[in-house]
């Protein structure tokens, strides 16, 4: 399940929930890899039914917790874009972070903190350390793993997200 369009500064400020659609992710092949406290996941991209590594996508997310079905988290907005090398990076959708911050979505100290755990992955990532040593870029599926699927009902469940913060 997907958001129905894309989450803007605004819509994370709203009192109302945001509507979900039934979708499949169709333009890369994706592996997450998140560390169990930390507040990024580091995406391991490929291009769609190819083995050819496109990207470390690093995304800028609270730490995952456990619910009744899984794992959530809550997405802050800035990404991570570091090409195959890891020399060469850039941030992503800084302005719209930048926006959210003055519209006080975040502090300036929780966004200080959030770019500061971007940095250290960059960091990370041109020092050659794990993930990105590990060799993930060349990981394929066994070719047996089934996709998963939602178990039944889940819709149904009461599941309490919050939006979780660096500093609150």
């Amino acid at each position: 399940m997907w958001l129905s369009g894309r989450v803007t500064p605004q819509d994370l400020l709203s009192e109302q929930s945001l509507p979900l659609v039934e979708s499949h992710w169709v333009n890369t092949d994706v592996l997450m890899l998140i560390p169990p406290t930390a507040s990024h996941a580091v995406n391991v991209m490929w291009e769609t039914g190819q083995q050819r590594f496109l990207c470390w996508y690093v995304n800028m997310q609270a730490p995952l917790h456990r619910t009744k079905i899984g794992f959530d988290t809550d997405d802050y907005i800035l990404d991570i874009v570091i090409q195959p090398d890891c020399r060469t990076w850039r941030w992503k959708d800084g302005d719209e972070f930048d926006e959210a911050v003055s519209l006080g979505v975040y502090t300036t100290e929780q966004a200080r903190k959030i770019r500061a755990e971007g940095e250290a992955v960059i960091q990370h990532a041109q020092a050659g350390l794990s993930p990105f040593c590990d060799g993930w870029e060349r990981w394929s599926p066994p070719e047996d793993w089934p996709i998963p699927n939602f178990p039944q009902g889940w819709d149904k469940m009461d599941l309490q997200i919050s939006l979780e913060l660096p500093g609150r």
